[in-house]
């Protein structure tokens, strides 16, 4: 969002208001309109931060969990509408011989798979050692892919992200 065409309309209101005192109250008001601009802009900028934050809290409210945040790209203000991500699933119950016990067990992965389950793990922000729990507990209690099974991909992903741009 340009916020110049703003900045200007006020310098023009500003300076077209001080008209009836005479040229020389007009080149003062001139004057000030271009020395003040920067603190308008601020506030500007604290007034779109301020309705992007109200923004957020009615769609929260609304059950739409999403974001809208004022990012600064050189002069322009952008405003950015960020989907929450997705909660994640409840993990399923545990069986009625389920001790709570936990094992400790080696696993060897292949590198580039290690590095798929640590994004996989990193995008819901979860550890690697949570990522894997609740990936195998759904695979045993979910019908999952079953031992020696050589098709099919289970694939697990977080939450959406919905980006955009908002003009005036």
């Amino acid at each position: 969002m340009d916020l110049s065409p703003y900045l200007e309309a006020l310098r023009r209101d500003f300076v077209s208001s001080a008209a009836p005192g005479g040229e020389d109250v007009t080149r003062t008001a001139e004057l000030l309109a271009g020395s003040i601009e920067a603190a308008i802009r601020l506030s500007m900028m604290e007034v779109l931060s301020a309705a992007a934050d109200e923004i957020t809290d009615e769609l929260d409210k609304s059950g739409h969990p999403a974001t809208v945040e004022v990012r600064m790209r050189g002069r322009q203000a952008d405003l950015v509408v960020t989907d929450a991500p997705a909660a994640a699933p409840a993990p399923p119950p545990t069986s009625a011989g389920d001790s709570g016990d936990v094992a400790r067990i080696t696993l060897r992965l292949p590198e580039q798979l290690k590095e798929a389950v640590e994004q996989a793990a990193s995008a819901e922000s979860i550890s690697v050692n949570a990522w894997l729990v609740r990936a195998i507990n759904a695979a045993v209690h979910h019908g999952g892919p079953t031992p020696g099974a050589t098709t099919g991909r289970a694939r697990f992903t977080g939450g959406r992200r919905i980006t955009g741009y908002a003009q005036a």
